[in-house]
């Protein structure tokens, strides 16, 4: 994810890792407030869950990143992709 245009990865303390939408800001300020969206093969991943998602994703696997960050386009997720939503398609699913 690193290598994505618009995404910002951060390492955290405890080796875990955290990922933000550039331009965008949670209003609690704590690492997993500020988190995108994510979606994986059109299934949105459950709060605060971003990095045990990706985690189950290989890199060989990812077909595609989508990074959406302004409000025309993370609309149709609601309150949830107001932070941004990343869409990752799979191998699998194209």
């Amino acid at each position: 994810l690193r290598k994505v245009p618009g995404l910002e990865v951060r390492l955290l303390a405890d080796g875990g890792f955290t990922v933000r939408v550039r331009g965008t800001h949670g209003v609690m300020g704590s690492p997993t407030e500020d988190e995108p969206l994510l979606v994986i093969d059109e299934i949105p991943a459950a709060s605060g869950s971003l990095g045990s998602a990706l985690s189950g994703i290989a890199p060989r696997d990812v077909a595609r990143i989508d990074v959406l960050k302004d409000a025309s386009s993370t609309g149709i997720y609601g309150t949830r992709g107001a932070n941004g939503v990343i869409i990752i398609t799979t191998k699998r699913n194209r």
